[in-house]
């Protein structure tokens, strides 16, 4: 059996935590080669300390310099700066790379591992939602694995293993529906952010949670299926599964549908990125249908939950364009958590955001990386803009 050797980016946030935990389970099948992270020196000490990389980075400069402090017997070396986590995305003795960073900051280390040729389990979506082509085309040119860690999308990869090239007629992402799946527009227009935080099934970092209430999540992985996939987002649909016990559903030309179902547990996929094409013998949460209450399907609702069909707009707009969606997202998101903006806000700045920039044909020529990170960077600057003259509509 031979080892991998995994690098691990954002391996202080939730998913890179789990993948650990992953590590620390099958101490013989995995060794950790590099870690990166953004400010958590106290966690990442530990990690370090645990698991014994060669590699270490963190992008806040602050925090490499007391992580520094924190492990003086370190042997391996430490970078600083945001240029570490290309730098651990890279290293020449990590041969799988977990890309976990939250955000648009993953899209350069994930695009530089996929280049690098490494296999590559993709947890961080806003990869495949800014830069779906070039992503895409760059794991044509390389052969690359890529490996989908989110729930819904390693649902679809699994449902299509062994389907022998078969037609897809239909892909079905599944929603929880959040936290506010059955309130109405009025009592939702009042949400605090301690509502929106409190989801109902799945244990996740905040800005994920918050995006989940929203439905963006749903939204962004529309548009992550139709490049990981290569299906058009017509063939794409949302359904809210209240109960999170199947992960996504894939429908082929012959009406017949092959569903992935599991506890709400996000290891189970992110093992089955890190073993794939084998399973390893996971021993939480074993799954039992009989014991987990109704299978019960809804359609979402765009006019309580607007973020969800903004992303099929951006699709509709140009392939980059989901760029400024997920950027504007970003912001408001952020914007929400620190009290600057209410819940409702957070629709009505990213909707602002997409139609100035198509309205400007700010994403129409996109070809490369850094053209998407001036789009992204772009979008930021509007979203600020409009928080900080108070003019989102």
């Amino acid at each position: 059996m031979n080892i991998k050797n995994l690098s691990i980016l954002g391996s202080t946030g939730s998913i890179g935590a789990q993948t650990l935990d992953i590590v620390r389970r099958f101490p013989e099948r995995f060794r950790v080669t590099a870690l990166s992270a953004g400010s958590n020196a106290d966690l990442m000490a530990r990690q370090v300390r645990e698991f014994n990389p060669l590699f270490v980075s963190m992008s806040d400069l602050a925090a490499a310099e007391k992580l520094e402090k924190l492990l003086p017997d370190f042997e391996g070396s430490i970078s600083a700066g945001p240029g570490g986590a290309i730098e651990a995305a890279v290293h020449p003795q990590a041969d799988f790379v977990v890309s976990a960073i939250v955000g648009a900051a993953g899209i350069e280390p994930t695009y530089a591992a996929i280049k690098a040729g490494k296999t590559v389990a993709l947890a961080n979506k806003e990869t495949m939602v800014a830069a779906g082509r070039i992503i895409s085309d760059a794991v044509k040119e390389t052969s690359a694995p890529l490996l989908p860690v989110d729930s819904e999308h390693s649902a679809i990869f699994q449902c299509l293993q062994g389907s022998a090239g078969n037609l897809i007629h239909k892909i079905y992402l599944t929603s929880s529906g959040g936290p506010f799946r059955t309130w109405d527009a009025a009592r939702i227009s009042k949400a605090t952010l301690a509502d929106a935080l409190a989801h109902p099934v799945w244990n996740m970092g905040r800005k994920v949670t918050i995006d989940s209430s929203t439905m963006m999540n749903k939204g962004l992985e529309v548009i992550e299926a139709r490049w990981l996939f290569d299906i058009a987002p017509s063939e794409i649909q949302i359904v809210v599964h209240p109960g999170s016990l199947v992960h996504s559903m894939v429908q082929f030309a012959d009406g017949s549908i092959i569903a992935q179902a599991g506890a709400p547990d996000m290891r189970s996929p992110i093992a089955y990125a890190m073993s794939w094409p084998e399973r390893l013998p996971l021993d939480f949460n074993a799954f039992n249908p009989l014991d987990k209450g109704r299978w019960e399907f809804f359609p979402p609702d765009a006019e309580r939950f607007p973020c969800w069909r903004l992303a099929y707009d951006a699709l509709d707009m140009g392939d980059y364009y989901p760029a400024v969606l997920n950027a504007a997202n970003e912001v408001a998101v952020q914007a929400f958590l620190d009290g600057d903006i209410s819940y409702t806000q957070i629709a009505a700045l990213n909707s602002a955001v997409l139609s100035l920039a198509f309205r400007d044909g700010v994403a129409q020529n996109a070809n490369d990386i850094p053209a998407v990170l001036q789009i992204d960077a772009w979008a930021r600057s509007a979203a600020d803009d409009m928080i900080k003259t108070n003019s989102i509509p």
